[in-house]
C-alpha cells in the first residue's frame, strides 16, 4: 500500500499540553537577519537590534550647542539673562548643558560628560535618551553632544570697563595735614579684601573715593569703616530715571564717611566739660591709638580715655599739634617714680632740646610713660609748649582755668626716638599698596616728596610699635642682587661703625607674597 504526502501542505501540530496547558508561543524569522523572534511582539517583522538601524529616536535633538562664558568673573550664562558659577564637568555645568536641548518626546536617563583637552573650547556631553515606539514599548538610544565655548562679557564685569556705570559710592574724607590714618586704613582694607567688590578706586582732595555697582556692596564696605575707625557716615540719592509706566526708578547712591580729624601721636586740648564726662581725665592729652574710639593719654598720670565717636561729633576739637610738630629732644636725666600701667612707666625726665646742645643750657622737665624705655643719653620726639603760639580756644580755656593753667608742663614726650637709623638700611619686608587712580589730581614734586616722608615715617611706626604692627600685614621682600654702588655704600657703612639701634620686624611676622612668586614664575 502506498501513501502519497504533499510536502508543501502546511502541517498542523496538536499543542502540547504542559504543566500549566500553556500553549508554545508562535515565532517567525526576522526579515533582516533571519533570527528567530516573537511574532506577537515584533515591530515590522524584526528583531530589535535590526530594528534600531532603521529607527532614529534621537531625532530632532541638536548635536551642536553653543555655551557663554566670561572670562573675567569664570560664570556661564543661563538664559535668558543669569549668570551662574560652575566648575568644569561639574553637576551644575551639566544641568546648564541639558537645558539647553530640545528633547522633542524624549527623555534622559543618563547623562555624563566626555573628557576634552581643557584649552579646545569644547565640552562633550554623552547622553542616553528613552523614548515609546509603539504601543508600550520603550527603545533607548545613545548620543553624544558637542557645545562650543563661546567667550561673552557679563554685564557686570562690562561695566567694571566703562566710566560712570557705578550705582553707589563711599566718600571717605578726614581733613587733616598728613595721611597717616589712610595709610593705616588702607592696610586695614587689603587685610580683610574690603576692597574686592570695587569697580574703581580714585584719590580725591582730603581723602579716596570707592565706587561699587550696587548699593549693598556700598554698604557693607561702610560697615567695615565703622568697624575699624571712629567715623560719621551721611548718605544721600540722586533719581536718575523713571519708568512713568511701572514706577521703576534708578538711584545712584553717595555714602559721606568722614574720618575724625584726630591721627595718633596728636597731641589734643579737651574741652573742660569732655574731659570731666569721660573720667575726669586732664584736658592736655595724647592720642596714643586710634580704633573704633580715639584712645587718649594723660602723660602725668597713665591715666587714660576713650572717646566714641558719638560723643566726639556732640563736641568737636581738632587736634593742637600734629606729627610735623614733633621736636627732637635728648634726654639728660631719667627716673622712675612708680607707678605703672601695662607697659608704661611713669617716669620724670630732664631734657634738652637737641638744637641747643652747644648754644645754651637750657633744660626742661617733663613727667613721660616711657620710663621703661629711657635711658640718659636717649632721644625722644615731643611737643615744645613753651615759647610756641597755639590757635586754640580750648588750650586758652585751660590757661584761663585756676585748675588746669598749672598743670600744663613745657614739654610733653610722645616717643623715643632713634638718631642713628641707617639711610641706606634696606628693609627686609614690604607692605602692599592699593591700585589707585589719581585723577585729575596730579601730584606736584614737593607734594609727592611729603608723601614720601609720611610713607617713610609710616613704616618706622611699623617697627617701632608692635601693637600698631598687628592691623598691618608684612611680607618678604624678595631678595635682589646689589650693584658695585651699593655694595660701597654698604662697606662704608660698616668701616664707619655705624649702628643702627632702631627696632626690627621679626622674619617670623612676615608672610610670602605670592603674588611676586608667580611674577618669578612666568619670567
Amino acid at each position: 500500500m502506498s501513501m502519497d504526502i504533499d510536502i508543501d501542505a502546511p502541517i498542523s501540530i496538536a499543542p502540547q499540553q504542559g504543566f500549566n496547558n500553556a500553549p508554545i508561543t508562535a515565532t517567525i524569522f526576522c526579515c533582516d537577519c533571519g533570527a528567530p523572534i516573537d511574532g506577537t511582539t515584533a515591530i515590522d517583522a524584526k528583531c530589535y537590534d535590526c530594528f534600531k538601524l532603521t529607527k532614529d529616536i534621537s531625532q530632532g535633538i541638536q548635536r551642536e550647542a553653543t555655551l557663554h562664558f566670561c572670562r573675567d568673573c569664570d560664570r556661564w550664562l543661563q538664559p535668558p539673562s543669569s549668570w551662574v558659577t560652575a566648575q568644569p564637568e561639574s553637576r551644575e555645568l551639566l544641568a546648564l548643558c541639558l537645558k539647553k536641548l530640545s528633547l522633542n518626546r524624549t527623555r534622559i536617563i543618563d547623562a555624563s560628560f566626555i573628557w576634552t583637552e581643557p584649552h579646545s573650547r569644547r565640552v562633550r556631553v554623552k547622553l542616553v535618551v528613552q523614548a515609546a515606539v509603539a504601543d508600550d514599548r520603550v527603545m533607548q538610544q545613545a548620543l553624544e553632544v558637542v557645545y562650543v565655548v563661546a567667550y561673552q562679557q557679563c554685564p557686570e564685569c562690562a561695566k567694571s570697563y566703562t566710566a560712570n556705570v557705578w550705582r553707589a559710592s563711599v566718600q571717605v574724607r578726614q581733613k587733616v595735614l598728613h595721611k597717616r590714618t589712610f595709610l593705616y586704613l588702607e592696610q586695614l582694607i587689603l587685610k580683610h579684601g574690603a576692597h574686592r567688590e570695587t569697580i574703581n578706586i580714585k584719590e580725591a582732595k582730603d581723602g579716596i573715593d570707592f565706587f561699587f555697582s550696587a548699593r549693598n556692596q556700598a554698604e557693607k564696605f561702610v560697615d567695615f569703616l565703622n568697624s575699624v575707625v571712629p567715623v560719621r557716615v551721611k548718605k544721600s540719592q540722586e533719581l536718575i530715571s523713571q519708568d512713568v509706566h511701572t514706577s521703576k526708578k534708578s538711584y545712584k547712591f553717595t555714602f559721606s564717611v568722614e574720618l575724625i580729624p584726630i591721627c595718633k601721636d596728636d597731641l589734643v586740648a579737651l574741652p573742660i566739660p569732655l574731659a570731666k564726662q569721660i573720667g575726669n581725665i586732664s584736658p592736655l592729652a595724647i592720642c596714643y591709638r586710634v580704633g573704633t574710639s580715639i584712645n587718649v593719654l594723660d602723660p602725668n598720670t597713665l591715666q587714660t580715655a576713650d572717646i566714641s565717636s558719638p560723643v566726639y561729633w556732640r563736641t568737636p576739637f581738632p587736634a593742637l599739634a600734629d606729627a610735623q610738630d614733633l621736636v627732637e629732644f635728648i634726654v639728660m636725666d631719667c627716673e622712675p617714680i612708680g607707678p605703672t600701667r601695662g607697659k608704661w612707666i611713669l617716669a620724670e625726665t630732664q631734657l634738652a632740646r637737641a638744637s641747643d646742645l652747644g648754644v645754651n643750657d637750657k633744660t626742661y622737665f617733663a613727667r613721660t610713660h616711657l620710663g621703661g624705655l629711657l635711658h640718659a643719653g636717649d632721644s625722644v620726639l615731643g611737643y615744645m609748649l613753651t615759647g610756641t603760639n597755639f590757635n586754640s580756644p580750648q588750650l586758652e580755656a585751660l590757661e584761663e582755668s585756676h585748675v588746669y593753667a598749672s598743670r600744663i608742663p613745657d614739654v610733653v614726650v610722645v616717643k623715643k626716638h632713634y638718631p642713628n637709623r641707617r639711610r641706606n638700611r634696606k628693609r627686609v619686608w614690604k607692605v602692599r599698596r592699593m591700585a589707585k587712580d589719581e585723577g585729575e589730581l596730579l601730584p606736584r614734586k614737593t607734594d609727592q616728596e611729603r608723601q614720601d616722608r609720611e610713607f617713610e615715617q609710616f613704616l618706622r611706626d611699623i617697627e617701632e610699635d608692635e601693637e600698631f604692627r598687628q592691623g598691618v600685614q608684612l611680607y618678604k621682600q624678595p631678595p635682589r642682587k646689589k650693584n658695585a654702588d651699593e655694595m660701597s655704600v654698604a662697606t662704608t657703612a660698616d668701616e664707619d661703625g655705624e649702628e643702627d639701634d632702631a627696632p626690627q620686624v621679626d622674619m617670623n611676622e612676615l608672610l610670602e607674597d605670592f603674588d611676586e612668586l608667580t611674577m618669578e614664575e612666568n619670567q
